[in-house]
């Protein structure tokens, strides 16, 4: 990559935004680092050092979305790595909190969508991170898995729209990844094992694994490569989702 593309990392303050933020500016990209937590984000960027620089963004929010990027100028590459995710029956799950995973993984994901799409010039790649639940359910997960199914086909109609101006627009769908997001699920005894027992390869992820691959798919070596939903979970898609919420309810009631 020349030196003189701009990556925008949102979500970059931690897990796999900030191992992205890292491998990208390794190889060559100026990186910003944009996230709700804004002192985590600057912290991130001042690791980096100059010319790196930090933003606030909250993908919820249009109006700091549209900010983010009026004011940043000049974009090479999008990656939005904002998401959440929790647990329940769809018979006991209050609506808004339904909306509020789909607020961040879905509509989130239109909105910086949205904006890239106006920004990004010809070359321009977008990656958003999606998840092997996009495509494996899981019970009591409800939200996240819908919400990160529609931003899979989201990736996919982006991808139609922007190709015709040259942008580039693709997705990663992680398995178990070990990162701040996941470390509540990691401590609930038998998820970790019941996913590692359920994958090829026998392990977990780690950020590295995710980052590595963003850093190809942006790279001119994947110039070729749009509308991609990238399953990269050591084989678990092969297999079986583990039973979350059956560990929840065990923890519940030990």
């Amino acid at each position: 990559m020349s030196t003189e593309r701009v990556a925008l990392v949102i979500g970059g303050a931690s897990g796999i935004g900030w191992a992205s933020a890292q491998a990208l500016a390794a190889d060559g990209c100026r990186i910003v680092v944009a996230d709700r937590d804004t002192e985590g984000a600057a912290a991130r960027a001042a690791q980096l050092g100059a010319p790196h620089t930090s933003g606030y963004v909250d993908v919820t929010d249009e109006e700091s979305v549209q900010q983010l990027f009026e004011t940043l100028g000049p974009v090479d590459v999008v990656l939005n790595c904002a998401g959440f995710s929790n647990v329940g029956l769809i018979t006991d799950m209050p609506v808004e909190d339904f909306r509020a995973v789909v607020d961040v993984c879905l509509t989130g994901g239109f909105v910086v969508a949205k904006h890239a799409g106006r920004h990004l010039p010809e070359g321009g790649v977008l990656v958003s991170i999606s998840s092997l639940n996009g495509r494996q359910p899981a019970a009591g997960m409800s939200a996240y898995c819908a919400a990160k199914a529609g931003l899979s086909m989201l990736t996919q109609v982006a991808a139609l729209e922007l190709g015709p101006r040259g942008i580039r627009v693709n997705a990663i769908a992680p398995g178990f990844v070990q990162t701040p997001l996941t470390d509540p699920a990691a401590m609930i005894p038998g998820v970790v094992e019941e996913y590692v027992e359920n994958t090829a390869l026998g392990r977990t992820g780690v950020p590295e694994d995710i980052a590595a691959a963003v850093v190809f798919i942006c790279s001119p070596q994947a110039s070729w490569l749009t509308g991609e939903v990238l399953d990269l979970n050591g084989g678990a898609h092969l297999k079986r989702y583990p039973d979350v919420l059956g560990h929840v309810m065990k923890l519940a009631q030990a």
